[in-house]
């Protein structure tokens, strides 16, 4: 729990649903626009809340702001009661009549670009507004627990009891290179010699330590994985285009790169009977207030997650 002194006085509610607001916006600008009021008003009322708990909730970056943990623990604590509370004031009331908020998913860019975003692209015609957010699992999970997303496509599963998830679809990771370093390395060679027979072709990696191909050599060839990435990108579908471009080899999820692999573009060096396989998972808040729309996508992306 949020540490605040035994006789404090209690918070108000109006304060934290401001809070909630720049934490769930990652800027007293933004959330100022959400809620219809001036930016100093909010900067005003964040000062008070964090002159209540005695403690400092967000840190001034160039761009926006960043909570710290004590603000991704309030914000933990009291996104469901205020999500609930905003739900139940709306029902009947003068906005009854608008459409529902806007689905918050987040995810991988390179899932969400080629997978899940045109899985949900006909939603749209059923009234569903999509908020789409791209980053990495953990800060994405992160964000989860504090009520900035409602479903969070995950690269690994999460752990603890403040999410919920199901397994939402298998990649499997598959050794490719251009035709020309195809021809370089031999045909047949990596069958043959293992990860000896790649020595000197330069590695694209998504990140410094190589990742994904640190676990492809560990997984197929019972080795580990040395040297340095020829070229990194923080996005696959930069790895991939570099490699079909002839920059040499590199590891990618099947589902990545059916289109070059079927057109010749890219060719695998290796078929092994058992290639490393990653599971996905599709994570929620549990105990979320109700929110059709939110339902909507969750069954769209885990029906087609059963064709990924």
């Amino acid at each position: 729990m949020t540490h605040r002194e035994p006789n404090a006085a209690p918070l108000d509610l109006p304060l934290l649903r401001t809070f909630l607001a720049v934490h769930r916006a990652g800027s007293f600008t933004a959330a100022a626009r959400l809620l219809g009021l001036s930016q100093p008003t909010v900067t005003t009322q964040m000062r008070q809340l964090e002159k209540q708990l005695g403690r400092e909730l967000f840190e001034r970056q160039p761009r926006g702001v960043a909570p710290t943990a004590v603000a991704d623990e309030l914000a933990a604590q009291v996104a469901e009661p205020l999500d609930t509370l905003a739900v139940i004031a709306d029902r009947g009331g003068p906005g009854a009549d608008r459409p529902p908020e806007p689905v918050r998913v987040a995810g991988p860019a390179e899932l969400l670009c080629t997978r899940a975003l045109p899985a949900l692209a006909p939603l749209t015609g059923q009234g569903v507004r999509l908020r789409v957010t791209t980053g990495l699992t953990d800060e994405l999970l992160d964000g989860l627990r504090g009520g900035r997303f409602d479903l969070v496509i995950a690269t690994t599963r999460p752990r603890g009891r403040t999410l919920t998830s199901v397994p939402l679809g298998d990649e499997e990771f598959v050794l490719v290179a251009a035709p020309e370093w195809a021809r370089r390395i031999g045909p047949d060679r990596v069958a043959a010699e293992g990860a000896a027979a790649l020595r000197g072709a330069p590695l694209v990696s998504y990140a410094e330590d190589l990742p994904i191909a640190r676990r492809y050599w560990r997984h197929v060839f019972g080795v580990r994985l040395t040297g340095q990435a020829a070229i990194t990108v923080p996005d696959l579908r930069g790895v991939l285009a570099a490699v079909a471009a002839g920059a040499g080899i590199t590891v990618l999820p099947r589902y990545l790169c059916l289109a070059e692999l079927a057109s010749g573009a890219l060719v695998p060096l290796l078929s092994p009977e058992d290639p490393p396989i990653n599971t996905s998972y599709l994570a929620q808040r549990p105990g979320a207030p109700d929110h059709p729309h939110v339902s909507l996508v969750r069954e769209r992306l885990l029906q087609a997650g059963r064709t990924w």
